[in-house]
């Protein structure tokens, strides 16, 4: 695989950068959420936490798989182009393909919560504009123009230079982890403890369920972890050393999920917190007032910008790979004098504007069932890594890793597991591996075509 250099009118990414872009693809809409609907209802605190450190020390395993990948292998496309390369085109387009939807899903689901966050602050205020259910969604003309704006606005940043990009993610980064720190501390000691400890702390409280139900979730939490293949072409720095400031992300993503669960915890116990309509804003806003609840809504919007983003680029990098290997439209592989692929991003957007128009329930659906090939491409990682670790340590870690994908799978599969999919969910998965048996099989007939 031919590596490709940053055109000198380029800035090149920095450690500083690539940490923000993995810290805002990790940390979305679902860790304001969660522990309100999932995490203390069904785990509580010290099993979240348990089940959050476990879970992202897989994730550092699986990096370090990513390492070994980003020693031997850069191109864009990140584990697409690797896996081409060394296990041929088949191979190279299921992992491609799989990650296609995850970037791409990711996408108006955090456009989405743009809505969600406007109906908590305003009510049915901005319920105008009734057009239609789709599924268990009613779709309002409102929504879609809220969640259709952060994605045309950052298109258009996009198409301005990954430069401008980098900077704004990192000013939402970093007030995303100092607000989200400081609020912690300063409800922690405005709370009584004791009745926090009875509610969730000692021994009597750690259970292996529990705590695995949340490890089941961890392709889903930490699904942006891998972001950093996908620019590995435009990094100011050797790609090899991406690996300290990619472990530092997933840390502070296990951080800010724990910290804002506690946050809810601080106020509520797990009975209270289900049927709280959102406990951690609830607790922000009955323990700091309104100003409280305003730098909460700056780090919220600072969560869902980032991850909107951050997949975008990712996306367009990954696409524009797919085209120039004639795996997808030739158009999208068309790169101009900034290193970036317009018409890929161009085609991001227009694929993400549909989102608002199915409902944010659907998207759920697909974006949980995209944890699953999320997980195969960590697999694949791992595999390939076996061979490539130059020395034992690193083939034992890239064997983990593979395990490790093949184990996330399992549990989202399998029936009866704590993270099983739906049956939604697993429709629009075998759907899914259809409409890509069959594009591989149109796209490969044509390809052959055009070389006779």
């Amino acid at each position: 695989m031919e590596e490709k250099k940053i055109p000198a009118n380029v800035k090149g990414l920095s450690k500083f950068d690539v940490l923000n872009l993995v810290i805002g693809s990790i940390i979305g809409w679902g860790s304001f959420i969660l522990p309100g609907t999932l995490f203390l209802p069904t785990s509580g605190v010290i099993n979240t936490v348990l089940g959050l450190v476990i879970g992202g020390l897989f994730i550092i395993v699986i990096q370090k798989a990513y390492q070994v990948m980003l020693y031997h292998h850069v191109g864009e496309g990140g584990e697409f182009s690797y896996t081409l390369a060394n296990m041929g085109k088949v191979h190279g387009f299921i992992v491609g393909w799989s990650l296609s939807l995850c970037y791409l899903s990711m996408i108006p689901l955090n456009a989405t919560a743009y809505v969600l966050i406007l109906r908590k602050i305003f009510g049915e205020v901005i319920l105008w504009g009734y057009m239609y259910d789709f599924g268990p969604t009613s779709v309002y003309l409102a929504d879609i123009l809220i969640a259709s704006a952060p994605i045309i606005i950052f298109t258009i940043i996009n198409l301005r230079g990954l430069s401008l990009s980098a900077k704004i993610q990192n000013i939402m980064s970093s007030a995303l982890v100092l607000i989200v720190i400081v609020l912690f501390f300063i409800i922690m000691g405005k709370s009584d403890l004791k009745v926090f400890s009875d509610n969730y702390l000692g021994l009597d409280k750690i259970s292996l369920a529990k705590t695995a139900s949340i490890i089941a979730i961890i392709p889903f939490l930490f699904v942006g972890f891998d972001v950093v293949p996908q620019v590995s072409c435009d990094l100011g720095f050797p790609p090899s050393k991406t690996h300290l400031p990619t472990i530092i992300s997933i840390v502070f993503g296990i951080l800010l999920y724990s910290l804002l669960n506690m946050i809810g915890a601080f106020s509520y116990g797990p009975e209270e917190a289900a049927k709280v309509e959102w406990a951690v804003a609830s607790s922000v806003t009955s323990t700091t007032g309104s100003i409280g609840f305003f730098f909460l809504l700056i780090a919220i919007f600072s969560a869902v910008t980032g991850g909107i983003n951050g997949f975008m680029i990712s996306s367009s990098k990954l696409l524009g790979a797919l085209s120039n290997e004639k795996l997808s439209p030739a158009f999208l592989g068309k790169k101009n004098d900034k290193n970036l692929y317009p018409n890929a991003i161009l085609f991001i957007a227009g694929i993400s504007l549909i989102g608002p128009w199915i409902g944010r329930e659907v998207i759920i659906l697909i974006v949980d069932m995209a944890s699953v090939l999320a997980a195969l491409a960590y697999t694949y990682v791992g595999t390939i890594g076996i061979r490539k670790g130059k020395n034992l340590f690193e083939k034992i870690m890239c064997a983990f890793s593979g395990l490790i994908g093949l184990v996330f799978i399992g549990l989202l599969l399998i029936p009866g597991s704590p993270a099983q999919l739906t049956k939604e969910s697993m429709f629009f998965l075998i759907a899914w591996t259809l409409l890509g048996f069959l594009f591989y099989r149109f796209g490969t007939r044509r390809n052959e075509k055009s070389k006779e």
